[in-house]
């Protein structure tokens, strides 16, 4: 069995032939949704996640093993390869590991030992390494190493004592142990740069800052990272002194009986203060911003799922407000399909104070296209413009309004797709439509925008940036498919999502919509100049044709399984345009009079396949957004002054972070949930409703404390 198969079912608690099966399948080009969605019988129903941990580890043994392979190269060329470091080489799991063994053998820039090799000062290194007992002095020793570059006794054992040094600090397994108990015993400290600028003191609570390394969490990691790189602190790790003697005397302990005793004992001290512990701390250090960044991404992904799985509102006529003081608030209508009706400006804050008029303009926009739903974005003015909006919403039975998270609009207006879609507006337009547009359906709207300016995560800005990406991908990836896309109305930066589509091909199928009109089926799709097999394999069952030539076309059903599902409507009595409430119970039926594993074997399909049949039959293109809870809408607005310990408030979820969470309760700022003033297990999303109670208000810094509410009613 392929080694790595075997690490990965181990590693991921998975059989080997569904690690085996997944490796296949993602080596012969298939997409992961595409995999979990498509070949449940092959992996055992792995699920994205899983597969996504099959791909990565995958990806990681395979680089490794190119590592390997170039150490191993390498080492050959120098003729110092033995049996033993082979051995020890091939079965080094991690890179670090690996990079530890080749350490001796890597080439290097001019060292000091390297120095004193060249001085032909190695001998005496081993003389050292070796502790003899008897035989001449030191002095006797060192003085047969004279010569024109070794002038005098003293600089032959420091010589020599400079290749010792860097002997112990590149042993491999020292190094891998004094890691290993720095990790569990070493503590990080952080001190003020005595000029440093921090005005707010954004990062005083690091000031004098001292943790054990298995206490610190991930957001202190990168805050310190962040003010290090600012220049703001400076940062250590402390080994304790029994640590790193302790790693290094289990492989060299001077001889007590040895005149060079006292030179081991200096070379390993040198050892340490020199070469060792200031490596060990940069892997340290290296280790811990990489699990926390490991950890932040995690975050932001989470967040980003949430946030796009949010329920669209769908059916409503949208005003879209983009708030701003001096040069006004931009105003914009979407029609239900989002299509832009009307925009306008107003200027209802200083310096013009225009409030009567702006309210005229609202209303009038409100009359004429019966609008049912204002979202204002969350940036400068928002709350300003909100008690404007309130004042309407109060005059208007039926109207309700909500702020919208606007972060990443002004990208998006500046983009080529914004000038593509909306060619007649101004970029401060577009930033409105984006707004209104993303109450109506958030996942269509904010696959246009770079995931990162979506701004859910934390510290997003200090991470990787390339792995942030490919996670934040993944997850839009992954949510396109979950939902569906509608062939016929959804924009290229949507489609760009969809399994087996990518960027360019969806320019080209958007191109032919555009030349040839709707599609009528998926099969037309093959039209599509560039849309391979492979490729229409890989999407078809994620793209929507509603109203088509044949109704599986809305389903997610993929067209290989067609054959299936219509034998299936043949057993119960129906055909593809009988309504689906009149599918269930016939399909309800069917199921009681046959098992599910028997229908399978008759009909030559896998369980899982046939299963997803059922559902989508049943429940055809049904969107699986619509189980989530929808935004609180609002009718009118709360200030500060409203707030008062005790008080009661729903609110929904805005951000997620190790501490808490943040909070909508329709003020103008976020409430903080501590997560010390949550149930202990309580996991929250954006997006959630909850209940919560007023525990602090902090006006003058413009703090809000919250509590959940059941804990506020057992005190």
């Amino acid at each position: 069995m392929d080694r790595h198969i075997q690490y990965i079912s181990t590693e991921l608690g998975i059989r080997p032939e569904q690690a085996a099966a997944v490796v296949a399948l993602l080596d012969d080009g298939n997409t992961i949704p595409f995999i979990a969605r498509y070949r449940k019988e092959a992996t055992g129903s792995l699920d994205e996640e899983q597969l996504r941990q099959i791909a990565a580890q995958t990806t990681r043994l395979r680089t490794l093993d190119e590592r390997r392979a170039v150490i191993l190269a390498s080492i050959t060329e120098q003729g110092q390869l033995t049996p033993e470091l082979q051995a020890q080489i091939d079965t080094a799991g991690t890179a670090t590991l690996l990079e530890d063994l080749y350490a001796p053998y890597r080439p290097k820039r001019r060292t000091r030992a390297g120095i004193a090799r060249e001085r032909g000062l190695q001998p005496l290194a081993e003389l050292i390494l070796a502790q003899p007992i008897a035989g001449p002095t030191v002095d006797e020793l060192a003085a047969g190493y004279l010569g024109p570059e070794v002038g005098t006794v003293t600089e032959a054992l420091a010589g020599a004592r400079d290749i010792v040094a860097e002997t112990i600090s590149d042993h491999a397994v020292v190094r891998q142990r004094l890691r290993e108990r720095a990790l569990k015993t070493g503590t990080l400290q952080s001190r003020r740069v005595s000029d440093a600028v921090d005005e707010r003191g954004v990062y005083q609570l690091y000031y004098e800052f001292d943790l054990p390394l298995p206490r610190l969490r991930p957001h202190q990691v990168l805050a310190i990272n962040r003010a290090e790189a600012e220049k703001a602190l400076r940062v250590s790790i402390d080994i304790p002194e029994t640590e790193w003697l302790l790693a290094i005397r289990a492989f060299f302990r001077p001889d007590r009986h040895s005149r060079l005793a006292d030179q081991l004992q200096l070379a390993m001290d040198d050892a340490a203060q020199r070469l060792l512990l200031p490596a060990v701390e940069r892997d340290i250090r290296r280790i811990l911003t990489e699990q926390a960044e490991a950890h932040a991404i995690q975050v932001f992904a989470r967040n980003l799922r949430a946030l796009l799985g949010q329920p669209p509102f769908a059916g409503h006529t949208v005003l879209g407000i983009d708030p701003g003081f001096r040069t006004g608030c931009k105003a914009a209508v979407m029609d239900p399909t989002g299509r832009v009706l009307a925009t306008t400006t107003i200027y209802p804050h200083p310096p013009q104070n225009k409030t009567a008029e702006a309210r005229e303009k609202l209303l009038a926009l409100v009359t004429a296209h019966q609008i049912s739903l204002i979202a204002i974005g969350n940036g400068t003015a928002s709350r300003e413009t909100e008690q404007l909006v309130a004042e309407i919403t109060r005059q208007r039975e039926g109207l309700h309004y909500l702020i919208v998270n606007e972060a990443g609009a002004s990208v998006y207006s500046a983009s080529k797709l914004a000038r593509a879609e909306l060619p007649e507006l101004d970029v401060s337009m577009r930033g409105a439509v984006s707004i209104g547009r993303r109450l109506q359906d958030p996942l269509a709207e904010l696959v246009k925008i770079d995931p990162q300016s979506i701004g859910v995560g934390l510290y997003q800005h200090d991470v990787d940036q390339k792995r942030l990406t490919s996670a934040l991908a993944d997850v839009v990836e992954s949510v396109v498919n979950q939902v569906g896309v509608d062939v016929n109305s959804a924009s290229p930066a949507l489609l760009g999502y969809v399994a087996g589509i990518g960027p360019k091909l969806s320019e080209q199928i958007v191109a032919h919509r555009d030349t040839n009109g709707p599609f009528t089926s998926r099969q037309a799709l093959r039209q599509v100049s560039g849309l391979g097999v492979k490729a229409f394999e890989q999407a078809a069952g994620f793209l929507r044709v509603r109203d088509g030539d044949n109704p599986l076309d809305a389903s997610a059903i993929h067209p290989e399984s067609y054959a299936i599902a219509s034998a299936v409507l043949n057993r119960a009595g129906l055909s593809p345009a009988v309504p689906s409430h009149e599918r269930v119970v016939a399909l309800d039926k069917l199921r009681e009079t046959v098992t599910l594993s028997r229908l399978a074997t008759e009909l030559g399909s896998g369980e899982p396949t046939l299963a997803d049949i059922f559902e989508q039959l049943a429940r055809p293109g049904r969107d699986p957004r619509e189980d989530i809870p929808r935004p609180i809408l609002r009718s009118d607005i709360l200030s500060m002054d409203d707030l008062s310990p005790g008080l009661r408030l729903t609110g929904t979820v805005r951000n997620v972070v190790d501490f808490g969470a943040f909070v909508d309760i329709g003020v103008k700022q976020d409430g903080l949930l501590h997560k010390r003033n949550m149930p202990p297990g309580t996991v929250l999303q954006v997006g959630d409703i909850i209940e919560v109670c007023i525990a602090l208000v902090d006006k003058d810094r413009g703090r809000i404390g919250l509590a959940w509410s059941d804990e506020m009613e057992r005190e």
